[in-house]
């Protein structure tokens, strides 16, 4: 039968025990931040765990990766330990094995109910880079700012563009972000336009987090480069387009992007997303031999985001995407990063870039989906070009498979359900 835990998860919960992400919390406000793992509408303490001698696997035994205020040192230690965890928990959890399930007081010292816990970030994260990976969102931005002839520069089908981020400004789901200022297009004449930025805008992104970096100078092969990637969060890299648009020739964005950027609480891993990979799109002309992969894949995650009007009570779908649109893979972002001889560490955060899709639904930011603002979009009443103050973002993904029989197994759609979600008050 199919895995199931002894604890009631609803069909509908975003954490199944086929997910189990990580993440780091507080059990009450000035308690100390340790690693977790959400299963149902709980958080399993996993220092509470270890503590209790349950990771006695040959790699985490006696490690004290989980009795730290981060993910950090978990990550570093690599795939072996990865999945001796992943194995371990999912065990526990179990509705067939009664070590934690008949252990009251442990149960009582690892379980909290998720709804009174502190989300913190899960990892300190030394440097943070932004990739262009999207093709269509490559054409459209391309498009509205230098016309259709020619809207995509011809280095972008040779490598996966990104540019430096802020890591200082990334921050949790629900943390308020304060609409920047800075300089704009002048008109005319006049200087430069000085002040708040007059067209805020979301980015639907997801991030890799990295986990055993490379020495530096040693770049990593793309074929090895998923051993480097402990899961992804969902990341809202929120863009000021006036002031990015103004300041960014000759060496791109800055202050149009470092005011802020948004991760979720939850990392959910690889592993956990294996049974959803998928074929990569065919990439013409054929990359270089470095980024050439055996298997190129992507994965079938769809996502969506939801605007909430400042003042209304629900919120509109603007858009519907999903990962596998894809052009350049995690693995090959991840060996140009390296080609040079650049050194990732653990806790590294890359972003994918905006995830646009082939239809105009699916674009993944306000600047593809108003045309630079040519098309308010109506919401309830409501029309927006840009984010205005108070404006909610709701950011969810999810990965499905159909109900299959194998091997007298039959898996249920919903347990194979992994959810992220964040929102996100501009202010």
């Amino acid at each position: 039968m199919a895995l199931k835990s002894f604890i009631q998860v609803h069909s509908d919960s975003h954490f199944p025990i086929q997910n189990l992400p990580y993440g780091v919390f507080k059990p009450q406000p000035g308690g100390e931040a340790r690693p977790g793992v959400a299963i149902g509408d709980f958080v399993l303490d996993l220092s509470a765990i270890a503590n209790a001698g349950l990771f006695d696997g040959p790699v985490l035994k006696n490690s004290d990766c989980f009795v730290q205020p981060s993910l950090n040192k978990f990550l570093g230690m690599g795939r072996p330990a990865w999945k001796e965890a992943r194995a371990t928990i999912q065990k526990l959890l179990s509705f067939d094995e009664p070590t934690l399930r008949d252990n009251g007081s442990l149960r009582e010292k690892a379980l909290f109910p998720m709804n009174k816990v502190q989300m913190l970030l899960p990892i300190v994260i030394g440097d943070y880079t932004d990739f262009f990976s999207s093709m269509h969102h490559a054409k459209n931005c391309g498009t509205i700012f230098r016309g259709p002839e020619n809207p995509i520069p011809a280095n972008w089908f040779h490598l996966p563009i990104a540019y430096h981020g802020r890591a200082s400004s990334i921050v949790i789901s629900g943390t308020d972000i304060i609409r920047p200022r800075g300089q704009g297009h002048p008109t005319g004449n006049s200087p430069p336009y000085f002040g708040p930025s007059l067209k805020l805008d979301f980015e639907l992104e997801m991030a890799a987090v990295i986990g055993p970096g490379n020495e530096l100078g040693k770049p990593v092969d793309v074929n090895e480069a998923a051993d480097h990637i402990f899961g992804l969060v969902l990341m809202n890299d929120w863009s000021a387009r006036d002031i990015q648009a103004w300041e960014y020739v000759p060496l791109g964005p800055f202050l149009g992007k470092s005011f802020g950027t948004t991760i979720s609480p939850w990392i959910v891993t690889l592993d956990a997303l294996e049974p959803f990979a998928c074929d990569a799109p065919k990439q013409e002309p054929i990359p270089l031999p470095y980024l050439t992969e055996k298997k190129s894949r992507n994965y079938d995650i769809s996502l969506e985001v939801e605007i909430k009007p400042t003042g209304q009570e629900h919120s509109s779908v603007v858009t519907r995407s999903n990962f596998k649109h894809l052009y350049w893979t995690l693995t090959q972002q991840l060996a140009h990063h390296t080609i040079n001889g650049c050194n990732l560490r653990p806790g590294d955060l890359l972003g994918t870039g905006t995830i646009s899709g082939p239809e105009p639904e699916s674009h993944g930011c306000l600047l593809e989906l108003t045309w630079n603002g040519q098309r308010p979009l109506s919401l309830n009443g409501s029309t927006r070009k840009f984010l205005e103050d108070g404006d909610e973002i709701i950011i969810t993904g999810c990965c499905k498979v159909l109900p299959y029989l194998l091997f007298d197994l039959t898996w249920n759609l919903l347990q194979q359900c992994l959810f992220f979600r964040m929102k996100q008050i501009n202010d």
